[in-house]
């Protein structure tokens, strides 16, 4: 086969074959293809597309560019949620050990933050010695042990998602649909999982700003986990604000804990219940989503929920002390309250600003070499359609510098938009699909 001719077939709009797509992606990962030709490549994806068959055969070409864990010595199902990413986005934290106490075993792969979004590993790493990189073996006795484990995508898993991701973040062909269903199940099918639940995005703070985007996405999702044999439940949820009222790597640690010890029932609550409940209705723990929800409420309400994340703390090395006693973690050398200057009803929020206010604060990274500050980050107190006087604190920002709090606090300013009427908010789930 011949690259260049292949370049051209994509770029004229055909259709590869399985063949074809298995020559690219191996002779890419083996270094036998250039960068200068697979970004010239993955440019004619975005703009031609690719159909279902396509998305599978290259899904399933990434897969088998590395290991597939074997999960058959685990007697049970096997469920994983995954979150196109967003603002305060940590249902991850709390979903995890709500659905291993409800019996469901959870073997999770997570990513880190990169731009104006929060990645599941950073926050956890957050968590005095917290390990997030343990090997295939060790994963796999944590998840023996208590029923779920949180690890990054190891060298063995899909190298080829790797490689390949690291060169669309070059050559602006991220949103292309079929590289972005590819990516996301090459990975969460080599955890050798039964089933899996999707969090699509929506809105200003996503990566699909527009709903029907969103919709798009989520069928070709489930089109190829379908193709896989994998049962799929995806929500389109809100994003038009931040998740929750924390911002930031141990601050949202710390909202996740709240949650769990069911001292907090906000919208992160909400989703919470909703997507572990269709996680417990995958496993074969419930008849029904519903009465999935009903278990996953009283997983927290009984305790169970947060001793297992204490426990998944526990096993991968992390220092329980800091769940237990929260208030003994370094703080920010510098807080600031940012305070409304006008009356009136929140009307907007511009969630992808948000993100950078927390990115400037030293929360996130903008290349992946950035160090993050745990600390740092944003407690947002107001939601969409709240009323607010002149003069009331809106959100407080957490830095250990000065400077990025005053640049922070402009950005924060400009996102906010108000209205002198009532403002209908949101509402957080868009759309399932069953």
């Amino acid at each position: 086969m011949n690259t260049v001719e292949l370049i051209k077939k994509k770029r004229d709009g055909k259709v590869f074959s399985i063949d074809e797509i298995n020559f690219l992606i191996n002779h890419y990962t083996s270094g036998h293809i250039p960068d200068y030709q697979f970004s010239a490549l993955l440019m004619a994806i975005l703009l031609k597309g690719m159909n279902t068959f396509e998305t599978a055969a290259l899904t399933n070409s990434m897969l088998n560019s590395g290991k597939v864990i074997n999960l058959s010595s685990i007697k049970g199902y096997k469920a994983d949620k995954h979150s196109t990413g967003g603002v305060g986005d940590k249902t991850s934290l709390i979903i995890a050990p709500i659905v291993a106490s409800a019996g469901v075993y959870v073997p999770m792969i997570s990513g880190r933050g990169l731009g104006h979004t929060g990645g599941t590993l950073d926050k956890l790493e957050s968590i005095p010695g917290f390990r997030t990189d343990l090997s295939l073996t060790e994963a796999i006795g944590v998840l023996n042990k208590c029923g779920t484990v949180l690890i990054g995508q190891t060298k063995e898993i899909a190298p080829a998602d790797k490689l390949i991701y690291s060169l669309r973040d070059v050559t602006a062909t991220v949103e292309s649909i079929p590289l972005i269903t590819a990516s996301i199940m090459s990975k969460k099918l080599s955890e050798g999982i039964n089933g899996l639940v999707l969090d699509i995005k929506t809105g200003s703070g996503a990566f699909m700003k527009d709903q029907k985007d969103s919709i798009n996405l989520a069928n070709s999702l489930i089109k190829t986990a379908t193709s896989f044999d994998k049962e799929v439940i995806a929500f389109i949820t809100d994003m038009n604000q931040p998740l929750g009222n924390y911002i930031g790597n141990w601050l949202e640690v710390y909202e996740s804990v709240r949650v769990l010890q069911g001292k907090v029932k906000n919208d992160l609550y909400t989703l919470s219940i909703k997507l572990a409940g269709a996680m417990i209705y995958l496993g074969k723990k419930a008849a029904s989503i519903q009465e999935g929800e009903h278990i996953a409420q009283y997983q927290i309400e009984n305790g169970e929920a947060f001793k297992k994340f204490l426990d998944i703390v526990e096993l991968q090395d992390g220092d329980v002390n800091f769940i237990i006693k929260p208030e003994k973690y370094p703080k920010s050398k510098f807080t600031k309250k940012v305070r409304s200057s006008k009356n009136g009803y929140i009307k907007e929020v511009n969630t992808y600003l948000i993100g950078m206010a927390s990115l400037e604060l030293g929360a996130g990274r903008r290349t992946k070499e950035d160090i993050i500050d745990h600390k740092a980050g944003i407690i947002f107190y107001k939601k969409i359609g709240d009323h607010i006087n002149n003069g009331e604190i809106i959100c407080e920002l957490h830095s250990d510098s000065r400077t990025k709090i005053n640049i922070a606090e402009q950005i924060i300013i400009e996102s906010i938009k108000l209205s002198r009427k009532k403002v209908v908010p949101p509402k957080l789930i868009k759309k399932v699909f069953q």
